[in-house]
């Protein structure tokens, strides 16, 4: 056999070896997408199936509310509970409660049940019926919900059912996931709880499940997979195959053919190597030092410039980096933000990090492309899962690593999204987010690295440190509003174990934020937590945002307690016990704060905003307690706590502090003490990206206070004997922020009035909100 027909018959048997491949893989990209949709089919009739179901026992409960008997003795509650379990044979058990919630008021939590208590209290403040959910007793699982009983058009009671999950289980076994997976999971979302699967364990879950209507239960499925390693066209499978079959059978075809009579080639003329002209001879290579010759290097092959443009400098703001996820912040984003962190650490000779991320639905996606990232880095991962800010911070101490990446939106809406960074103990802010830009702008971001990767809690570790720390003298009721953030996994726990009675309110993690934005300086965002607190009588209510490291807190009369009253108290107690201690605030505390810490034998020191900058600030000046109007405080003093920015240690500090009163004072009455002014909340005019900083450059060089003390530390603060006023750029949107605070309500609007005639004399047409 000849070579060419060699060649032809090689190359027709592996044509049809890949036609063949081929045409398995259409046959099962067709076997594949009827297989999904029969999935798709059996997870819409199982939440068909689960919704019927349910509905099914709550119109059993709205036809026992027809038995006049149980309407005429609802105030009786346990016989009215015992009518109601006669009527609804398939509850485990039925509690009615009044409409006020007294008695879940007055419960000790620990006995009586902190889910069925968060269940209770978020019904009374809902504007929404309350849906089912399932909690454990034990070993088994029960699905609870908290039904009102109506009469006349008045409120009677509550009634608290729990039926067996039993059933639920049982039609979500019998139904059939055709070759794919099926999962029953309570919430929406991918840090939703699982509670059944049934079906293949490969394959991954859509993003969205299917809602079993009147409960928080969800469907989802995982669609099967065959093993199919070309694009996923039936079309283009079936080309494939038909040119490959074709084009095999073609060549053996052609192969078997007689070979045509070619007429001889003329003989060609004998030339001799005399005659052949000689080309001019190339230089020597040198030779190396193993004696053979080398090759002379290549041409330089011209490499495309770094696709700098793909990431949006926007991002990387004075204090982190934050965008909106799927549009400026994608995994992509993440895993490059990973490598620039990464080469920042081996320049400093660190090779470890801590990575927690909050309750977004974003964060495992980007917690886990920026680990890619940092571990092609070459960087080893410590992985924390889901906890607030405040826990990356602490880990980073408790595993000595120095360093530390928090995936967290903060108060951000819920598709934003981004990265608070550790570096060997300090928190990067300006030109160091900007340094991990300008990394991945030049391109050459390390990569072929081989960082480990490991889970590890650290919420024990955390919840025992603050105990051992923190204790009250007297047992105080407080509701901890979560906002359903990433707060929510500790902080109930925490303020229990240092003696408190805590009834927890939107504390489930739920990173769609569903009853409000989790940003407690905004009091339209505080109204729950202000009627919680009234009507069960707690003493104070304490609020958290979403990554949990600042807190807001009102008290039972509905009052708002502003940060910056706050740190008056805590510079009290720190300075108590360290005399001489320098006290760090921002540009936007009331001007009675200095006058207090000075009372208290401390230095007062007025700083910038942002809380990068002023942990920066406390290590240079070794302050002992520093405070922001936004509601971040960072204890440092005699080695308590570590100096970061903490949320949820801050209330376990104010709980420590309000409990020790020595004349058993509300804390109402402790803060009622505290020096008081007429203030406005930050007041926010949104501009064009740019324009803030435009408009505070000519401000700064226009405006004149000639009868104020004017401060250009961060924008522009005018300070009066009688109160005072600020206009500065935001470093985390592009807005002006302002803030007016004074000691009467007629020294506030002659403030209000300074500021409004210098800030028209730069720009007349400003539209100011104030």
């Amino acid at each position: 056999m000849d070579a060419r027909k060699l060649i032809t018959l090689v190359v027709a048997t592996v044509l049809l070896v890949l036609g063949a491949f081929c045409a398995w893989q259409a046959w099962l990209i067709a076997d594949e997408e009827s297989a999904a949709a029969d999935v798709r089919s059996a997870q819409a009739e199982l939440t068909r199936a689960l919704t019927a179901d349910y509905a099914g026992l709550h119109r059993q409960f709205q036809g026992a509310l027809a038995d006049p008997a149980v309407v005429a003795g609802i105030d009786d509650h346990a016989a009215a509970a015992a009518r109601l379990k006669a009527l609804l044979p398939a509850a485990v058990a039925i509690e009615v409660y009044s409409p006020g919630l007294d008695e879940v008021v007055k419960a000790n939590y620990r006995e009586f049940g902190y889910a069925k208590a968060a269940q209770l209290m978020a019904a009374l403040g809902a504007t929404e019926p309350p849906v089912a959910s399932t909690q454990s007793q034990g070993a088994a699982r029960r699905l609870s919900v908290v039904e009102p009983v109506q009469a006349a058009g008045a409120m009677r009671a509550w009634a608290w059912i729990e039926y067996p999950f039993d059933t639920l289980a049982q039609r979500f076994n019998a139904a059939s996931p055709h070759g794919g997976r099926l999962e029953l999971r309570q919430g929406d979302g991918p840090d939703s709880l699982g509670l059944l699967a049934s079906g293949s364990a490969s394959g991954e879950l859509e993003s969205a499940g299917q809602h079993v209507a009147g409960t928080a239960l969800y469907v989802y499925a995982a669609m099967p997979h065959a093993f199919i390693i070309i694009p996923h066209s039936e079309v283009l499978a079936a080309l494939l195959a038909l040119i490959g079959l074709g084009g095999g059978a073609f060549l053996l075809w052609s192969r078997s053919r007689p070979a045509p009579v070619v007429a001889a080639a003329p003989v060609a003329e004998e030339i001799l190597v005399a005659d052949v002209p000689r080309k001019p001879r190339l230089p020597a290579i040198p030779t190396g030092d193993a004696g053979l010759a080398e090759a002379p290097a290549a041409p330089p092959v011209a490499v495309a410039a770094p696709a700098s443009d793909t990431v949006d400098p926007a991002i990387f703001r004075a204090y982190d980096i934050r965008g909106v996820v799927g549009t400026t912040l994608t995994a992509a984003v993440a895993r490059q933000v990973g490598q620039a962190i990464g080469a920042a650490m081996k320049e400093r000779d660190l090779h470890e990090t801590v990575v927690g991320r909050d309750g977004r639905l974003s964060g495992p996606e980007l917690a886990g492309a920026l680990m890619d990232g940092l571990r092609d880095a070459g960087v080893d991962v410590i992985d924390l899962g889901l906890v607030p800010t405040p826990l990356v911070y602490f880990a980073g101490f408790q595993y000595g690593t120095g360093c530390g990446i928090a995936v967290t939106g903060s108060h951000n809406p819920p598709d934003h999204n981004g990265f608070k960074i550790v570096i060997g103990g300090e928190t990067l802010a300006e030109d160091a987010i900007a340094d991990l830009y300008r990394r991945i702008q030049a391109g050459g971001l390390p990569t072929g690295g081989h960082g480990a990767w490991r889970e590890q809690s650290v919420i024990d570790a955390y919840a025992n440190r603050v105990a051992d720390d923190v204790s009250t003298q007297r047992r105080l009721k407080v509701v901890l509003d979560a906002g359903n953030g990433a707060a929510g996994v500790v902080a109930p726990r925490v303020l229990e174990e240092i003696g408190c009675d805590v009834v927890p309110l939107y504390c489930d993690v739920d990173g769609r934020f569903p009853n409000h934005h989790p940003d407690p300086a905004d009091p339209r965002n505080l109204g729950d937590l202000i009627a919680a607190v009234h009507t069960i009588g707690a003493d104070l209510g304490i609020a958290f945002d979403g990554d949990g490291d600042r807190i807001g807190v009102v008290t039972p009369a509905g009052e708002i307690i502003y940060p910056d009253k706050l740190l008056m108290l805590f510079a009290q107690d720190v300075l108590a016990r360290n005399p001489g201690a320098t006290v760090i605030y921002d540009v936007k505390c009331t001007g009675h704060l200095r006058p207090v810490i000075q009372e208290a034998a401390g230095v007062p020191l007025m700083w910038r905003t942002g809380h990068s900058l002023i942990k920066a600030k406390m290590r240079e000046t070794g302050a002992a307690l520093a405070g922001e109007m936004s509601g971040h405080f960072f204890f440092a003093d005699n080695n308590r706590w570590y100096g970061f920015d903490d949320g949820v240690y801050a209330a376990a500090r104010l709980m420590e502090i309000l409990a020790a009163d020595l004349e058993d004072r509300s804390p109402a009455a402790i803060f009622d003490a505290l020096p008081k002014s007429v203030a406005t909340p930050e007041i926010r005019l949104p501009m064009a990206e740019g324009a803030a900083a435009r408009f505070m450059e000519a401000f700064r060089a226009g405006a004149a206070f000639d009868d104020a003390r004017v401060s250009t530390l961060d924008g522009l603060r005018a300070d009066w004997p009688d109160g005072w006023g600020l206009v500065r750029a935001s470093n985390t949107a592009p807005a002006l922020m302002f803030r007016f605070d004074a000691d009467t309500a007629k020294a506030l609007e002659r403030v209000k009035e300074a500021f409004r005639a210098q800030l028209r004399a730069v720009d007349a047409k400003l539209q100011l909100p104030f």
